[in-house]
């Protein structure tokens, strides 16, 4: 939402019979991570449980004049994305030991890095419209922000990025339920163009973890946001653009 986190408390459920040195590398790649972040880890809670979850409580401030919001969006805005599709499908063939490492490989350096220039550059710009791409896809999180915007979205599909392994899984169809789930909820207001597949239909689907932020960007910024972008070394993917109307059209 364009704030500064401070201040982080560990949550974790584990089992008893989980190896310490897996626990200390969970804690310990936290910690790096709210370290890279600016952040304070002042303490946590931890429970047992017989599956490993970890997660980070983060306060926050925000300046609320300068908020990215769901809602916004205008008509003649471009859609930008700063990380690739594919996490969710890629992941699950990971469990379903069907994954190449390579892969898995590309899928973790991706997940590991902040949204932090993403939003410092959206605070830059002064936009005030976005959102990231977690657990509902790119089509869920895209629907939310087109009815809070009272707009329709276009997305172009041969510009959405995905990383490398992310079509040859969804051809197997290895993804994780809540692709399914997601499908279900929001293809009723999605049109897809008939040249795309139910594998490139469903990787539109399909839940993210750590995934990056989909904005909002007035098309008079659009060019010198891309280049400053560029010069951050922050990855930017124009994938459509808002218009009159109401829901998603994938052409």
């Amino acid at each position: 939402m364009g704030g500064q986190p401070f201040l982080a408390l560990n949550v974790a459920a584990l089992p008893d019979d989980l190896p310490s040195e897996i626990s200390s590398e969970i804690i310990r790649g936290g910690a790096e991570k709210a370290r890279e972040a600016g952040v304070v880890i002042a303490g946590g809670h931890t429970v047992k449980d017989k599956e490993p979850k970890y997660g980070l409580v983060v306060l926050g401030f925000v300046d609320p004049r300068k908020l990215l919001e769901k809602g916004g969006l205008k008509v003649g805005d471009a859609l930008v994305l700063t990380k690739p599709l594919g996490f969710g499908v890629t992941t699950t063939a990971l469990k379903q030991q069907k994954a190449e490492e390579p892969d898995v490989l590309e899928a973790v350096q991706w997940m590991k890095q902040l949204n932090r220039t993403a939003s410092q550059l959206a605070n830059e710009f002064g936009l005030h419209s976005g959102t990231d791409i977690t657990g509902y896809s790119l089509l869920g999180h895209s629907m939310e922000m087109a009815e809070a915007s009272g707009v329709a979205l276009q997305l172009n599909y041969s510009a959405v990025p995905f990383i490398s392994g992310a079509r040859k899984y969804a051809e197997q169809g290895v993804f994780p339920g809540g692709a399914f789930d997601n499908k279900k909820h929001f293809e009723p207001n999605v049109e897809f163009a008939d040249v795309i597949d139910q594998p490139g239909q469903m990787l539109l689907f399909d839940p993210q973890t750590s995934g990056g932020l989909l904005l909002g960007v007035p098309s008079q910024k659009l060019e010198s946001f891309v280049t400053r972008a560029h010069e951050l070394g922050q990855s930017v993917w124009v994938i459509g653009s808002v218009e009159a109307g109401a829901g998603i059209r994938v052409v």
